[in-house]
């Protein structure tokens, strides 16, 4: 049974005796578990099994959770199978059974299979009887054995002791491997020098970013390949982020891993549901498909209101709660936010190559669609001027994006070694008010620098504590434990846009 990215086990129970023939599942079952009395039934009868005409009585324990899906077809059939003498129940004591059965019997595939996985590993359990299709999936965590059965007839046999049927063997090491061949390169980039470096002092420290520029300037070229400079994904993440996206059954087949670090576009158009997740069944929206990676907002004064000011409590809390009449589910969502947006409506208030269309109060209200509190929760605000000709043509390339990985990624070595004792801190961007006063130490002369940026600014409270969480990955990207004015000057260049949308 899933509840977000965590799945509990349910024990299946079966009585049989002799009476009218009937089948009763019991234990809130929704109706895609009730319905599992026709497959069970025509799988069993499918499969060769000939069962007298009894009154079969089913318990899903414990008996106060709903259960939903049509996971518990296969463990439903095992119990019938050792109620009735078929199979020895102790056979069956160290093994957790899931699947969905097909009237012949067939074993499908099922969603949630590395999350089961790890409940069954956690409960001391021997092996795992899982679709074929999912096994691979499942056998990633390790310290469990996983059997890939593809029907019933081929799992009783190996409960029976008919079929020696080994574990799959998947090296879970070996599955994990960094997908650093991106097909995009940072050096892609004509100019934009000055983004460039805001890019990177987001990726080593973690930190959301704003850019703002006019058509054709490069924001989404820029987002697009941020993915190339990223800190290399760990296993513990891959794993966080395979279960995300095993509840959505995405994962291929083949390569049922997610070993790079997410990139999520979104469109204007999202709903609500689409955002944070969703539905009468909850499942992952995009904020928890983009954890451990990017979720990039295009245009986002485009965004309805409520699908932006949702995203506030995510950002802080690092995970979202979704509330039903009936449960309450928590998805994690540690992501980085990328927003791109034109400094007006038509796109060209201040530029040296358009005249702008726009009246003062049509730019205000489209500024004024990204709230205060939002924009103060973004810790880099860039603004990118227009392209010039010469910097297209130039043939120069810019520095790749494996030189600048590199670095990302020795600043982020340094953090989590910093933070270790911290419990939830991996990079600066997690620091809460106590990590700041801590690891945030600046001298006098940065101080007086930050107080005559916070007035002349008009910064918030938070907006003075991003300057000193981005200073502090600035020095971490240049080797150094002393965070020096030109970090602070630097950190507070990227607070520029501040002033000019929301007031």
């Amino acid at each position: 049974m899933i509840n977000g990215v965590d799945a509990s086990i349910v024990e299946v129970e079966v009585d049989l005796v002799y009476g009218l023939p009937m089948f009763t599942i019991v234990g809130l079952p929704d109706t895609a578990v009730r319905e599992s009395r026709e497959r069970v039934r025509s799988a069993l009868r499918n499969a060769g099994f000939k069962l007298p005409p009894k009154k079969i009585t089913v318990n899903l324990a414990p008996a106060n959770v709903k259960k939903e899906g049509a996971l518990y077809d296969l463990p439903v059939a095992i119990a019938i199978l050792c109620a009735e003498g078929f199979i020895k129940s102790e056979n069956i004591t160290d093994y957790m059974f899931i699947g969905e059965l097909s009237l012949y019997g067939q074993i499908k595939p099922l969603r949630g299979a590395l999350s089961m996985a790890i409940a069954a590993r956690d409960a001391g359990l021997k092996g795992l009887l899982i679709p074929s299709e999912n096994a691979a999936e499942a056998a990633m965590i390790g310290g469990i054995d996983v059997y890939g059965v593809e029907s019933l007839l081929q799992a009783f046999e190996f409960l029976d002791g008919k079929c020696l049927t080994k574990p799959y063997a998947k090296d879970s090491l070996a599955q994990f491997s960094n997908k650093s061949g991106y097909d995009t390169d940072m050096s892609d980039v004509k100019g934009q020098e000055q983004a460039k470096r805001a890019l990177e002092v987001a990726a080593a420290g973690g930190h959301n970013v704003l850019m703002v520029g006019p058509p054709g300037s490069g924001k989404s070229m820029l987002a697009k390949r941020l993915s190339t400079i990223l800190p290399d994904i760990s296993f513990e993440e891959t794993i966080e982020t395979t279960r995300i996206y095993s509840l959505t059954g995405v994962l291929q087949k083949d390569d049922p891993v997610i070993s790079s670090r997410p990139f999520r576009p979104t469109h204007h158009t999202i709903s609500y549901a689409g955002m944070v997740g969703g539905g009468s069944t909850p499942r992952p929206g995009e904020i928890s498909l983009a954890h451990n990676g990017v979720l990039f907002l295009d245009e986002m004064p485009e965004y309805r209101r409520d699908v932006l000011e949702v995203l506030r409590q995510p950002m802080e809390d690092k995970h979202i709660t979704i509330s039903r009449a009936g449960s309450t589910v928590t998805y994690p969502a540690r992501f980085m936010l990328i927003g791109a947006m034109n400094p007006c409506p038509c796109g060209y208030f201040s530029s040296t190559v358009r005249n702008c269309l726009c009246s003062p109060l049509q730019i205000q209200r489209y500024r004024s669609k990204i709230s205060g509190p939002l924009l103060d929760r973004i810790d880099i605000h860039i603004s990118l001027p227009p392209v010039t000709s010469k910097e297209i043509r130039t043939d120069s390339t810019g520095e790749k994006s494996d030189d600048i990985r590199r670095r990302v990624n020795s600043a982020r070595d340094k953090q989590r070694l910093r933070y270790g004792s911290e419990g939830g801190v991996y990079c600066s961007s997690d620091f809460k008010n106590h990590h700041i006063s801590k690891y945030c130490r600046i001298s006098k002369e940065s101080h007086d620098l930050l107080d005559n940026a916070m007035s002349r600014l008009g910064l918030s409270v938070r907006g003075y504590d991003k300057i000193l969480k981005v200073a502090r990955t600035i020095a971490d990207l240049d080797s150094r434990e002393d965070i020096l004015t030109p970090d602070v000057s630097e950190a507070i260049g990227y607070r520029m846009l501040d002033r000019n949308i929301v007031g």
